[in-house]
């Protein structure tokens, strides 16, 4: 299909024009927070955040935030930030990005049929643009779905990667019978530098096996990647790792899993908390969550134990935020 193209009713542009001093303290904030900064320069004016659902996704996104990586409590004393309004109306996976446009742009999964994601910018994850439904796959023979888009800046390329999971009838016919009710999925991707105008929706990661909910962070000298191995005869349902030189690959064959056996998980997210890597994970059976810590993705230690999340916590995504911003927003909530 060609480029995909859409005129967002605000936009992001809009949003970094209204934002004032928090774009600015954002983006000074993004200027020093590479992936080799020091634990101390990180720490020092950073506070933790992660964006989740509850339920199906009804009433929209929450946040919560941590000033540990391991303490989580719901922020606006639980309230949702922004209602669902595009695709089939639900906020499922939500994925906020801190661009170097000082903006908040969140993604997120707007229905279990849907062909597209959701997209919305914020300055100050108060105020929100209008939602807009990107039909991604929409073009693509046998797509069934797109489920748990991810967004992240490429600082090479210049442009905002997304990639999600999807089932396309007819390919990897290998694994075919491996899947819950007929779903093998893989990992897809498009690019946008202005969220109006996408790439043509594209293969992005295929592992040899039933794959969804990829999540890439910088790492090293590269970039690493963790997703689900969604193999259901037999079951694996785990975490696996590659690596990659560029965030466009190509990515290294999947490790083995890391997380703990016969434990069913989904919805990774990293985070760097000083020296270590935290990925957190959905233990959705047991309906709760669950943390590996590890500084080099080879080796992981599980702190589950000393996790602890906002009950009902649901599929999201961990992100630092200058301490500046996060005051502003608690300011205006009352401190709650």
């Amino acid at each position: 299909m060609g480029k995909l193209g859409f005129r967002s009713k605000k936009g992001a542009a809009g949003v970094v024009a209204a934002a004032g001093t928090v774009c600015f303290a954002l983006a000074a904030f993004l200027v020093g927070a590479g992936d080799r900064a020091s634990a101390e320069t990180r720490d020092a004016g950073e506070v933790y955040l992660f964006s989740y659902f509850l339920g199906n996704g009804e009433d929209g996104l929450h946040l919560a935030w941590s000033e540990d990586g391991l303490s989580w409590r719901p922020l606006g004393e639980g309230r949702s930030f922004m209602a669902p309004a595009v695709g089939n109306k639900l906020v499922r996976d939500p994925c906020l990005c801190l661009g170097p446009d000082g903006v908040f742009h969140l993604v997120w999964t707007t229905g279990w049929g849907d062909r597209g994601f959701g997209v919305a910018h914020s300055a100050d994850l108060l105020s929100w643009s209008a939602q807009d439904f990107v039909p991604v796959m929409a073009e693509t023979p046998g797509a069934k779905n797109c489920w748990a888009p991810e967004i992240i800046w490429d600082s090479h390329a210049e442009r905002y990667l997304i990639y999600w999971s999807s089932t396309v009838e007819g390919r990897f016919a290998e694994t075919a019978a491996s899947g819950d009710e007929g779903w093998n999925h893989r990992i897809y991707r498009t690019a946008t530098r202005d969220f109006r105008t996408y790439e043509p929706a594209a293969l992005f990661y295929e592992p040899g096996f039933n794959c969804i909910d990829a999540t890439i962070a910088p790492f090293g000298d590269g970039y690493v990647m963790v997703l689900k191995d969604e193999t259901r005869h037999p079951p694996a349902k785990n975490l696996r790792v590659s690596f990659a030189e560029r965030m466009d690959g190509p990515w290294s064959p999947a490790s083995e899993p890391f997380t703990p056996a016969a434990l069913w998980v989904e919805g990774p997210s990293i985070l760097r908390v000083g020296e270590f890597r935290h990925v957190y994970f959905d233990a959705y059976t047991q309906r709760r969550y669950g943390l590996m810590r590890t500084r080099d993705f080879r080796t992981f230690e599980d702190l589950s134990d000393r996790a602890h999340f906002p009950p009902g916590t649901r599929h999201g995504t961990a992100l630092a935020v200058p301490r500046t911003v996060f005051e502003k927003i608690r300011e205006k909530l009352g401190r709650n």
